[in-house]
């Protein structure tokens, strides 16, 4: 599997969400913590360990895991000061912190798009092999390698960020349509033709604002916008091909149109699916939380696949997006750090946990048929209880993806010219699209 290339920085993918900074024992970013939250402050004797985050759901994750972690280890508990601050503040702070040698947690989460930054020279971080070499083989390694650096793993990951396909099975079944039998991408299209020809919906949409859906669609090929030595691949032939098929899927097949909103996770788009607009989307498994709030009236109608593959026995899937918690080499305290984040992610309790708690697919694949994974929910009810039927069939197929400290770059170049000039505008061949987002990428590296 490709792993995560060095030096890197950025991917401006999910930056949804927001972050911030603080200090060891007390805050030293900018401005006061959003929300912190003390758990196991009623145990004497308890050790501190201050945990910075940019995610709310993720500081309930590891408060619901110090209780359990206190109960098996009376002889040495832990009191968790959970911060949590807007995104980019967290991690700028961070990284300062870091860099000066004072003034970081002991714990941390950092987000795929900004952790390149923090393994740059020496990482400040510290390797957690010890911890993930017994039980590595039963996890996604892909879901490692992107927080890896030199063989030594810092960052433990939240879910594995499967790509998949949704699709609408009242649409298809009302097209004649089996859904099972979509096996390539030349399959698609032609379950595309039939959903055009008999009901009012088309197969999919294509996506102008985020680079995402493409690139999983690319990841599948092997393919990316840099190859394992950090070379710029933004033009190969295999990148061309995949943005050719997609706008032949509107213009030429006739089975898609421009998503309203332009992105995934625009309300336009939220109301268009809702009303069956579209018969499928390709999208990571933690865009499960987006249908059961945002598209409610799909519940029940919506069922999990494989991606098509490119070509018979091709990858049906990729990992997409993702961030890995990491202990700081400033704590006071480094193996009880280490021993307590290894039990909140590594451990199989754990990642039943990352399931019920957070509702992401878990790393470790070997609980995906536990009781605990296995029990009703509101993602069963809404999908249906073959989720995870899905993630073991594809479960050696997930690519993960290279980024440098370009791809930022190369982000705003899909995102503002490429996709619209292909799509929308139709100004550009993907060829000349990808051509002159190449030059444009290669210049900065160049100017640099």
């Amino acid at each position: 599997m490709k792993k995560l290339n060095f030096p890197i920085v950025l991917f401006g993918i999910m930056a949804l969400v927001l972050m911030a900074c603080g200090g060891n024992n007390s805050s030293s970013g900018d401005g006061e913590a959003d929300d912190t939250t003390v758990v196991g402050d009623d145990i004497d004797g308890a050790t501190e360990l201050v945990f910075w985050t940019f995610s709310e759901l993720h500081m309930e994750f590891f408060e619901d895991a110090v209780p359990g972690w206190n109960e098996e280890n009376p002889d040495k508990p832990i009191k968790l000061v959970a911060e949590t601050y807007p995104f980019d503040q967290m991690h700028n702070n961070l990284l300062l912190a870091l860099q000066s040698g004072s003034g970081a947690p002991d714990l941390a989460d950092i987000e795929i798009a900004r952790f390149p930054n923090f393994l740059q020279g020496e990482p400040q971080l510290l390797a957690m092999n010890d911890y993930v070499e017994p039980v590595i083989d039963d996890f996604i390694e892909a879901r490692f390698d992107i927080y890896a650096k030199d063989g030594d793993y810092y960052g433990m990951p939240y879910h594995v960020g499967a790509s998949v396909m949704y699709y609408n099975k009242e649409i298809m079944d009302e097209a004649g349509v089996d859904i099972d039998s979509i096996q390539t991408y030349d399959d698609y299209t032609e379950a595309g033709k039939q959903v055009v020809a008999n009901t009012d919906a088309v197969l999919t949409s294509v996506h102008t604002g985020d680079f995402l859906p493409y690139w999983q669609h690319i990841s599948q090929r092997d393919s990316d916008w840099f190859d394992e030595d950090g070379n710029l691949t933004l033009d190969s032939q295999e990148n061309i091909d995949t943005l050719q098929y997609f706008h032949d899927l509107i213009y030429v097949d006739e089975v898609a149109e421009l998503s309203p909103g332009g992105e995934p996770h625009a309300e336009e788009f939220y109301a268009y699916m809702n009303e069956g607009g579209a018969a499928s989307i390709a999208m990571p498994i933690w865009f499960m939380g987006r249908f059961t709030d945002y598209m409610p009236d799909l519940a029940e109608k919506m069922v999990i696949r494989p991606l098509p593959a490119w070509e018979e026995g091709g990858k049906r899937s990729a990992g997409m997006g993702g961030t890995g918690t990491v202990v700081t080499n400033q704590t006071e305290d480094a193996e009880l750090a280490q021993e307590f984040l290894a039990y909140s992610k590594l451990s199989i309790e754990a990642n039943e946990k990352i399931w019920t708690v957070l509702g992401f697919d878990p790393p470790r694949w070997d609980v995906w048929e536990s009781d605990a994974v296995q029990e009703d929910n509101k993602f069963y009810q809404y999908f249906g209880d073959d989720i995870f039927d899905t993630l073991l069939d594809i479960r050696d197929e997930i690519n993960a993806v290279n980024i440098t400290e370009y791809t930022p770059d190369v982000s705003t170049e899909l995102g503002t010219n490429v996709l619209n000039n292909v799509f929308r505008q139709q100004s550009h061949t993907p060829e000349e699209a990808l051509r002159e987002a190449q030059e444009t990428v290669e210049n900065n590296m160049t100017d640099d």
